[in-house]
């Protein structure tokens, strides 16, 4: 697909100040959701707005496709002489491209890597590799503005540059705290660490798909961002109920991306969608209000609502809302007036609305309970859980989306789920059946800017094919 001289002009905040093209392939076929790259120069979304992409971010080059590699690419500057260099390490310590890491000569080492294991300091690993002890508290003293210890993290890899010659000696250690930053040790005449930030290329990018199984499930059949699908997930809590989606929803859908050479680290930010489910397409139009940017229908209804549609994510309804049902444990028919969300012990439970815990204790058959009084109208229960959330007694306040509890199997349970109860009234109502109204819509003073936001939006979301 290439659409050209997309240009939306929509007063003095428009949404997009300059698009000039869009390029990539959508999905051809149900359930594929190929990314595509939009060209731009900035977004805004509101009187109030500034530019969404920036400059350093406006040019968009390369290709739609995104390839995971298993490798770590870091990119920075020699801490001796500062040349620019980018290299890539893989997992069994091979190098490729430009012979140099931070313009160190890597033919002039061997590499050893390895991965912080739990409990392990990184004045252990240092003195593993010879390093004396003295020079290993003076490193860590005289550096501790660059590099704290304290937050070195279980998992992350590290790479030791030994000399090739007869003395074996550990001229450099560096330590990959996350793809996005990388710490190189000096460990020569001049003991000195150095931060080396990598290269991050933001992309404006967009994709579609429609729905097989879920909305993470074909996410991932097509190599997106698994973060794309939680992002979205977010915006649309208070609208879609993603434990029903049917086979057949779709979804369109334009963010922002960032990548370290190739490789996927992290999404910054969903700019707009729309999501078809159950006959209804829902828009999410950004739009900045009182200084907070949120996500509105196309009436300026906010998408956010009273209540989350479900207390956790990724899991699935084992039961549902029943006037009578055998009981697995009892045998006997009786009411459940819950919904049974299966999930792995653990498995945080959040809150869905803002409200004062009222109770937490250990009540009979439904085990390790967290009750929470949202309003005069409305309460909430949360059963069955292995534990309570931080800080979490009665008489906290607690705000919708904090986690209150964690899933378990207390009570009279046969395996790991969160029994969650709604009441209005004092009264059970089904979770699933509550229409929770919007809060905080758009200002009638605001709503001519709103219009034409919604426009520009809904105009560039028609030209994206399924």
């Amino acid at each position: 697909m290439r659409l050209t001289s997309i240009l939306a002009v929509i007063a003095a905040a428009a949404i997009l100040t300059a698009v000039s093209c869009i390029r990539g392939g959508a999905a051809g076929n149900a359930g594929k959701t190929a990314p595509g790259i939009i060209e731009t120069t900035g977004l805004a979304t509101g009187p109030d707005s500034t530019s969404a992409a920036g400059s350093d971010s406006a040019a968009v080059t390369g290709t739609s496709t995104v390839t995971d590699s298993g490798s770590t690419t870091l990119a920075g500057t020699d801490p001796d002489s500062h040349p620019a260099a980018v290299r890539t390490i893989d997992s069994a310590g091979n190098t490729t491209g430009d012979n140099t890491l931070f313009g160190i000569p890597l033919d002039s080492y061997n590499i050893v890597t390895g991965k912080v294991k739990r409990n392990q300091f990184i004045s252990s690993i240092l003195s593993a590799q010879g390093v004396e002890w003295n020079d290993i508290e003076k490193l860590l003293r005289d550096n501790r503005e660059t590099f704290d210890p304290r937050r070195v993290r279980t998992g992350s890899s590290y790479s030791v540059l030994i000399t090739k010659d007869t003395l074996s000696k550990a001229d450099y250690f560096i330590y990959h705290h996350d793809p996005r930053v990388a710490y190189v040790f000096s460990l020569k005449d001049t003991l000195a660490i150095y931060r080396h930030d990598a290269e991050i290329k933001r992309m404006l990018r967009y994709s579609s798909g429609t729905i097989t199984l879920s909305l993470w499930e074909t996410a991932m059949e097509n190599n997106l961002n698994p973060n794309l699908s939680a992002e979205l997930s977010e915006i649309y809590a208070w609208t879609i109920d993603f434990f029903g989606l049917q086979k057949g929803d779709r979804f369109k859908v334009i963010y922002e991306e960032e990548f370290i050479g190739e490789e996927s680290v992290g999404i910054t930010r969903i700019h707009a969608a729309q999501f078809e489910h159950a006959g209804s397409t829902i828009f999410a139009i950004p739009f900045i209000q009182d200084s907070t940017m949120s996500f509105f229908d196309t009436t300026g209804a906010s998408l956010r609502k009273a209540f989350l549609k479900a207390p956790l994510r990724y899991s699935r309804i084992s039961s549902r809302f029943s006037g009578g049902r055998m009981h697995p444990i009892l045998k006997i028919v009786r009411p459940h007036h819950g919904i049974d969300y299966a999930a792995p012990i653990g498995t945080p439970v959040l809150a869905i609305g803002d409200g004062r815990v009222t109770s937490t204790a250990y009540e009979g058959g439904a085990g390790r309970m967290v009750r929470i009084t949202h309003n005069s109208v409305y309460s909430t229960a949360y059963l069955h859980l292995s534990r309570y959330g931080p800080g979490i007694a009665p008489g906290v306040y607690v705000k919708q989306g904090q986690v209150i509890g964690y899933v378990g199997s207390s009570g009279l349970s046969t395996g790991p789920h969160l029994d969650f109860r709604f009441y209005r009234n004092g009264s059970a109502i089904d979770p699933l059946r509550v229409e929770a109204p919007p809060v905080n819509p758009v200002a009638p003073e605001a709503m001519e800017q709103f219009n034409k936001v919604a426009e520009g939006y809904i105009n560039l979301l028609a030209t994206i094919k399924y």
